[in-house]
């Protein structure tokens, strides 16, 4: 699939097969992600595959409405930043994972993958940082949900490039 392809194709699903991604290829996309650029290469970027026991924990803090979004997908993947002191490195470190992240989603749908990103409210608490083990000095950016498609996508229209660019002189 050619790289254009990829991302026009790409789309958010929310109803998945119910077979988990392999470890192997979770472990490929992850490869891919190392590569997003950061400033200093300070590789910020952490990603958490969920078990059965920290899903379990992560639904009990979330409570029985939101748990039920969490289920959706076979495979998800927490997705944080190591914080840095310095407030310009640390944006510049917060835009890395983001692009880590999106480099995940597309490599999994190269891979005939699909996904989606998500960010509950339950991992920016205590007891939701405390389920997929996030400490102090990171920050939640999102929730992959991994897996193969049960359903085809809705293809939702995008805004024209003449509506958010700007050519300045």
């Amino acid at each position: 699939m050619k790289l254009e392809e990829a991302i026009h194709t790409r789309r958010t699903h929310k109803v998945f097969g119910s077979e988990p991604v392999a470890r192997e290829l979770l472990d490929e996309l992850f490869e891919l992600a190392r590569w997003a650029p950061n400033h200093h290469v300070t590789n910020p970027w952490r990603f958490r595959v969920l078990g059965p026991r920290s899903l379990a924990a992560l639904k009990e803090a979330a409570g029985p409405d939101a748990a039920r979004k969490l289920d959706r997908a076979p495979t998800l993947v927490a997705v944080t930043q190591v914080r840095d002191e310095d407030p310009v490195q640390d944006e510049d470190d917060l835009c890395a994972v983001a692009c880590a992240a999106y480099i995940v989603l597309l490599a999994a749908h190269g891979r005939g993958l699909v996904g989606y990103w998500r960010s509950p409210g339950v991992l920016r608490t205590q007891a939701g940082r405390d389920a997929c083990d996030i400490g102090a000095g990171e920050r939640f950016v999102g929730l992959l949900h991994l897996g193969s498609a049960r359903q085809p996508a809705k293809v939702k229209e995008r805004a024209p490039v003449q509506s958010f660019t700007t050519y300045l002189d």
